[in-house]
């Protein structure tokens, strides 16, 4: 499994090109699949980012608590499943093409920040990345409030 780490800074083209960072792409194997799934993330103003591999995982454990003969169940996966794309770094300079919708619905007029989320890429407008951040004080509360969670 493809472990992310970093934050790399892109500007996006006319053509809604962004070149995908050569630290992530090379951790993927470069002769093996090179696919990515994007769609929009749910709870924040940004892109989710996943090896297809990842994607399939995490779709086939999603689905195996579905019944699809159950209405709430195959709405819910209608919907979870829109707005997806697959894309892939092009073998020249490894840009992808991002879908002019997705960039628009997290707001990218020029600039993206990639953020290595372990298993996942985020993919920001850059003025919305640089103020996503909690402050120490919130962070140190959010994290004594998760980790008494864990027993």
């Amino acid at each position: 499994m493809v472990k992310f780490i970093g934050e790399y800074s892109g500007k996006v083209d006319d053509k809604g090109r962004v070149i995908f960072p050569s630290a992530f792409k090379a951790l993927m194997q470069s002769d093996g699949d090179m696919r990515l799934v994007v769609k929009k993330d749910i709870y924040e103003d940004c892109l989710e980012m996943y090896t297809y591999q990842e994607w399939e995982r995490q779709s086939e454990e999603v689905k195996s608590r579905l019944n699809f003969f159950n209405r709430s169940h195959a709405a819910f996966w209608r919907e979870y499943m829109r707005g997806r794309a697959i894309v892939e770094p092009d073998s020249k300079l490894g840009r992808i093409s991002v879908p002019a919708r997705l960039l628009e619905s997290i707001g990218v007029v020029k600039e993206v920040v990639f953020s290595g989320n372990d298993h996942k890429i985020e993919i920001w407008a850059k003025e919305k990345y640089e103020g996503s951040s909690i402050s120490g004080e919130d962070f140190l509360a959010l994290t004594g409030e998760i980790l008494s969670d864990i027993k």
